[in-house]
């Protein structure tokens, strides 16, 4: 199976076998502009083939799968936002991994990235539990919300520019509908840092120029609506990251505190 048919059962399925499907990065722009709830939009983005490269290779990755997981379906789609639709907090990360939220159906999920970072979530109060293994394991965001800048894994995790380019409506409608209720927005590493930036001028949200630079716990004030947000980067959970000691628990669990201290302000 290349992958999980929609509504054929899944846990946490956000689609049907009639949602509309988009071929096209111009099918994206009409779909995310014409999604007025997040279970429409999510759906949509479950669904997505509008990049022929990634298609192929997330349902490669899907058929002749990793050794450890050989026996397992893999999800082979395009990975949603989840978590609370009026979240505080939200969550952006760079794109799922080939056998992570590829295989699981879920962002961070089933990786040694996500390891780190539930666990840490789970400390700050943040998550219902200190791991995350597949869709419908019992895991819950609590007032976050978690998304991918692109949403498909690409090969070496590496999408090219016109990758990104297809993907930004998804991630600018999804900033939009949860812009009301978010209060911070957490970029784990530079290239959802980067990617966030122009997604969230296009919500509607006001930002200071020149663009600030990137780094762990980069901290800039942003507005909705008239209403104060905070943008903060946050190094990437990776294995490089955490082997080598770029990250530490204490830092990432000291970054989501004060995620915390920024929602409540």
């Amino acid at each position: 199976m290349t992958h999980v048919p929609p509504g054929s059962g899944w846990p946490d399925d956000p689609a049907r076998p009639d949602t509309p499907v988009a071929h096209d990065p111009a099918e994206v722009r009409e779909l995310a502009s014409a999604s007025r709830t997040l279970a429409e939009l999510t759906a949509a983005q479950s669904v997505c083939r509008a990049c022929p490269r990634l298609v192929e290779w997330r349902e490669e990755v899907a058929t002749v799968k990793r050794r450890a997981f050989a026996g397992e379906t893999y999800w082979g789609r395009p990975i949603a936002g989840w978590g609370e639709e009026r979240p505080e907090v939200l969550i952006v990360g760079l794109a799922p991994a080939a056998h992570g939220g590829n295989r699981t159906g879920r962002i961070f999920t089933g990786d040694r990235s996500g390891d780190w970072l539930f666990a840490s979530l789970h400390r700050t109060g943040l998550a219902a539990q200190e791991t995350s293994v597949r869709a419908g394991d019992g895991q819950r965001l609590v007032g976050a919300r978690m998304v991918a800048a692109v949403r498909c894994a690409p090969p070496a995790n590496k999408p090219e520019p016109s990758e990104r380019a297809a993907c930004f409506p998804w991630l600018a409608r999804e900033l939009a509908l949860v812009a009301g209720s978010v209060r911070v927005v957490v970029a784990l590493g530079g290239f959802a840092w980067q990617a966030v930036w122009p997604a969230l001028k296009d919500a509607g949200y006001v930002l200071p120029r020149p663009r600030p630079a990137f780094g762990h716990g980069a901290e800039v004030e942003i507005s909705h609506g008239g209403r104060p947000a905070h943008l903060l980067g946050c190094y990437h959970p990776s294995q490089q990251n955490t082997f080598t000691g770029r990250v530490t628990a204490e830092m990432l669990d000291r970054l989501f505190a004060r995620a915390n201290v920024l929602r409540g302000s």
